[in-house]
């Protein structure tokens, strides 16, 4: 990328950051990305400004079920909150740059922490459908580098430190507030996936040696960027299925959503009692 490339990609980010700030006048610090069957956190923010991802420019369209595909800004607990409902995915034919590109806008925006949510099958046998897990750490070895290319100096530098990338006073935070509501949590790695198809066998052996207990198609990328923007992060997964090492009848997107559904009470409480905490 020539420096008229990024240029160009300033550029949009900006755009689009404008747009935005014409259709709400909150200004929110915390931003979340609700993942598949998870978006019924967004119905939960009160004076909502609901706005399509459609009408954003250059914002990535997603056209996956179980995806709003919508920019809530509104309120919890009279604290203004960002969340997207929904996200674009690399296996819909778009590069990792592109589906960040919400992060970063929401950077522009004055976002300083960031909830990234998922659905994802456990690769863990200790784990349940149904379970929440707060994310430690991920594997992103099958993740192309969303900071690939020359470096955009406006949000971070060239090098970004991962040791702790997901924040560990928010971990410690998600867990207090899950000991409270007396819901289960589990803790470990996300490991990712490019999708679209789900893993065989021998991938999740191989995820399973290398020290994942879950695996999704989401996350990394955008936990990545965030860390780049110098944001704080908490990663929560919404555990759908076990992945086909321990499953006959295979895996549906269909159970995927349908498990999400009925966890979701569980997972808004949780959200509920953390977000006013970061």
């Amino acid at each position: 990328m020539d420096h008229t490339g990024k240029e160009s990609i300033i550029a949009a980010i900006r755009e689009a950051a404008g747009y935005i700030r014409t259709k709400t006048a909150k200004k929110p610090a915390i931003a979340l990305v609700l993942g598949s069957g998870l978006g019924a956190f967004a119905e939960c923010l009160v004076n909502a400004d609901i706005i399509p991802f459609d009408d954003i420019p250059n914002f990535p369209r997603s056209g996956v079920a179980g995806h709003g595909s919508k920019l809530y800004i509104g309120e919890l607990e009279g604290i203004p909150v960002a969340v997207m409902q929904g996200r674009a995915h690399y296996y819909e034919g778009y590069d990792t740059q592109t589906i960040t590109f919400p992060i970063r806008v929401l950077a522009l925006l004055g976002i300083k922490s960031i909830v990234l949510t998922n659905a994802c099958g456990a690769v863990n046998k200790h784990f349940s459908p149904g379970d929440i897990m707060i994310i430690e750490d991920h594997l992103s070895f099958f993740c192309p580098s969303p900071l690939r290319g020359i470096n955009l100096d406006d949000f971070g530098e060239r090098f970004v430190d991962m040791s702790a990338a997901y924040t560990p006073a928010y971990i410690e935070t998600a867990e207090k507030a899950a000991k409270e509501l007396n819901i289960k949590i589990q803790k470990g790695v996300y490991g990712y996936w490019h999708g679209p198809t789900y893993e065989t066998a021998a991938e999740i052996r191989a995820f399973m040696a290398l020290g994942a207990d879950v695996v999704g198609m989401s996350t990394v990328a955008e936990a990545i960027v965030a860390r780049h923007c110098g944001m704080k992060i908490l990663g929560l997964s919404c555990i759908t299925n076990m992945t086909c090492i321990y499953s006959k009848s295979g895996t549906s997107h269909e159970e995927v959503m349908e498990m999400g559904r009925l966890t979701a009470d569980r997972f808004i409480a949780l959200l509920t009692k953390i977000i006013p905490r970061l």
